[in-house]
């Protein structure tokens, strides 16, 4: 959904007319209503998870007025969310009477969600020659807002490029977006910082500030901007997930909970706060309290839920470390009819059944895991980490030994589980050696597996002329 539909929800236009229709639902007593502005309602509901109330604002609307253009193409999207490109046709037929603009729009968003990008393309590009030079930016805006919307990044950017230098607002904020969707994230919050200086009251800009300072790692920068933006408007959501994903990935697992927890207040049936409420539980070892939430998040999922398989996961976690393997492997087992990652899930059910002694049924979960993978480097390390996690640091030490010989010499994972192993297993020059080489190949693993055993201001780069100083002051003494 583009950001200037979100916008005229928070309008008092449409909030009137929400108010409207709301009381007519309530008293039972039909009101007519224009069917453009009921499809706007259907849109609001829909983009607040009411899908029910949705269909029913919908078709409302087409029972006042079945060729209305709004509800036709509520209609038509519907369609295209479960790919069912026939029917988006058909209504695009139904639209053509009324508005060719909309049903030329419609048919290339068709063909976009089918793939055919360059199709679509060039359909854009023979009709720009037929826009009057007054409508063209409008045009370009559109038609980059469009495939901004799809996620197809790349022509998206190559529509603003036509913009001619166009320096609005709009622009910018679809500029930034596009930028963010293709990985350029700092070039996206130099943007964002730019509108934020022209409107520093708008959430929507704060918000997609700390998105793109959190896709570059900036946790503290993009607490920071979440924190402006519910400054603003405390009931935020959006700005209360930001913080508490920043929070969630600083380790600060008590202050994030209670803000995931305010995050499910403001938005009601998304399970997606639930399911992060249980992870940070499971962090800070509150496994019944985990369970609890990860349950409400399974009851408000719809079957076809991206995060269920996540919510299964974290349910099999929690059970194992109440040491209930059983009802662990329950709700894992319950992942075997979705779309998942069914070998990952197959090498956490090893995890449950190593953690709850029983490793003949932990070795044959995994070697199943490892077969279906075709013996894939990163099921094996998975395993080996496994191993570590469950103290059998010897075999974990030994498997890295033959991992290493097998991968080849760009593979950078794994180097700072080795280097635990040395640890542990009191191998200091082997220590030295993986700790070197964890740092220089994957600092990023470097720090989440090895972090607690330095200062946190420490880099992972430095972390091994850090031990080495150390070392020394002890040979000094």
């Amino acid at each position: 959904m583009q950001t200037d539909d979100l916008e005229y929800f928070k309008s008092k236009d449409f909030q009137e007319i929400l108010r409207q229709y709301e009381e007519s639902v309530k008293s039972g007593h039909p009101i007519y209503m224009d069917a453009d502005d009921l499809a706007d309602i259907a849109d609001w509901y829909q983009y607040n998870g009411h899908q029910e109330e949705a269909d029913e604002a919908v078709n409302l609307a087409l029972e006042f007025n079945p060729d209305a253009v709004g509800p036709l193409l509520y209609k038509a999207r519907e369609a295209l969310s479960v790919r069912d490109y026939e029917t988006a046709n058909d209504y695009a037929d139904r639209i053509e009477a009324a508005d060719a603009i909309e049903a030329f729009y419609l048919r290339n968003e068709i063909l976009i969600c089918e793939g055919k990008e360059e199709e679509a393309d060039e359909h854009f590009r023979e009709r720009m020659k037929e826009v009057m030079p007054d409508e063209q930016m409008d045009y370009v805006y559109d038609v980059a807002s469009l495939y901004s919307e799809y996620n197809v990044y790349d022509k998206a950017f190559e529509w603003i490029a036509r913009s001619q230098g166009d320096d609005s607002d709009e622009f910018k904020e679809l500029m930034a977006r596009t930028l963010f969707g293709l990985g350029k994230y700092q070039d996206s919050e130099r943007i964002f910082n730019e509108l934020i200086d022209h409107n520093p009251y708008s959430t929507r800009y704060w918000n997609a500030l700390a998105s793109a300072q959190f896709m570059r790692e900036d946790y503290h920068a993009a607490i920071t901007s979440s924190e402006f933006a519910i400054a603003i408007d405390p009931n935020d959501p959006e700005g209360l997930l930001s913080k508490a994903n920043s929070l969630y990935n600083l380790e600060n697992y008590e202050t994030a909970l209670s803000y995931f927890q305010k995050y499910s207040e403001k938005s009601g049936n998304d399970e997606f706060g639930y399911l992060h409420q249980g992870t940070c539980l499971v962090n800070l070892g509150r496994y019944e309290e985990a369970i609890n939430a990860l349950k409400k998040g399974e009851s408000i999922s719809t079957p076809d839920s991206q995060y269920l398989p996540e919510i299964y996961q974290e349910m099999g976690f929690a059970y194992s470390e109440l040491h209930m393997p059983e009802t662990a492997i329950f709700y894992l087992d319950k992942t075997d009819t979705l779309d998942c990652d069914h070998i990952n899930v197959g090498i956490i059910k090893g995890h449950v059944l190593l953690a709850n002694k029983r490793p003949k049924e932990a070795e044959a979960a995994f070697r199943n895991a490892l077969s279906k993978s075709g013996n894939a480097p990163r099921t094996m390390l998975r395993i080996i980490v496994s191993l570590y996690d469950n103290r059998y640091v010897q075999s974990a030490y030994r498997l890295l030994k033959g991992f290493f010989l097998l991968v080849d010499k760009e593979w950078k994972d794994g180097y700072s589980y080795m280097a635990l192993c040395c640890l542990d297993l009191k191998k200091d020059d082997e220590f030295m050696k993986y700790l070197k080489l964890a740092t220089e190949k994957n600092p990023k693993e470097a720090r989440l597996v090895l972090g607690s055993c330095f200062p946190k201001e420490i880099e992972p780069k430095d972390y091994y002329d850090y031990v080495k100083k150390q070392l020394e002051k002890q040979d000094e003494t």
